[in-house]
């Protein structure tokens, strides 16, 4: 190999590796500054007011694990209307026990973390199917966040939660205490194992839901 060719062979390879790293790069300055999650709306014509005799239903729910999103899933399937992730604007952790322990000291601190979702006009919902996993007995201090941002008095709410073993805990009360004004109905609770396979579980309670 001669020197012209070498030097366009290292030209090539070294253009190739500025280009990975800066994909790199560009990846992990998206994953920081991701756009704030946008409300989903319902593909079936009017399926947004279709349910509870049509008023408009919002989904809205937090997950870590993926526990509570496909069980919001489930009932957005069933009941229509807009779904919404609550979604910290600073990550949780990927690693449990570093997640539990940021958990619990936001709870004892009585922590509001900043969230980056936002929901345009909030006012137009008169159902909130809100959901989020059982915490340290509690709500996870997004979704704290969440109610003290977007009021719910006057408002139909649903609760629905997800737990390891704890069950309902505070998860209903302190909902109730923060949410003061709004107009619960039954809560659905379920275990996180079987949070993926509880279809007819989450249709005999969103038809209470509905009465």
């Amino acid at each position: 190999m001669n020197r012209r060719d070498f030097l366009k062979l290292a030209g090539v390879s070294l253009l190739s590796l500025a280009a990975l790293t800066m994909g790199c790069g560009s990846f992990n300055a998206a994953k920081a500054d991701a756009p704030a999650p946008k409300v989903k709306q319902s593909t079936s014509e009017g399926a947004s007011q279709n349910m509870n005799n049509g008023k408009k239903i919002l989904v809205a729910y937090f997950s870590w694990s993926g526990n509570t999103k496909a069980v919001a899933e489930e009932i957005h399937k069933q009941v229509g209307g807009d779904i919404v992730e609550i979604v910290p604007a600073t990550p949780y952790s990927e690693t449990y026990s570093v997640t539990v322990a940021k958990a619990k000291a936001e709870q004892e601190a009585g922590a509001r973390p900043a969230i980056s979702t936002k929901i345009a006009d909030f006012e137009q919902y008169d159902t909130i199917y809100l959901g989020y996993p059982n915490w340290w007995g509690s709500m996870p201090m997004p979704v704290a966040t969440f109610i003290d941002t977007y009021k719910m008095s006057g408002k139909k709410v649903a609760p629905f939660f997800t737990h390891g073993g704890g069950g309902v805990q505070r998860c209903m009360s302190d909902l109730e205490a923060r949410a003061q004004g709004a107009k619960f109905t039954d809560y659905l609770c379920l275990s996180g194992s079987s949070a993926k396979n509880s279809q007819g579980e989450i249709t005999s309670w969103v038809k209470k839901t509905q009465n």
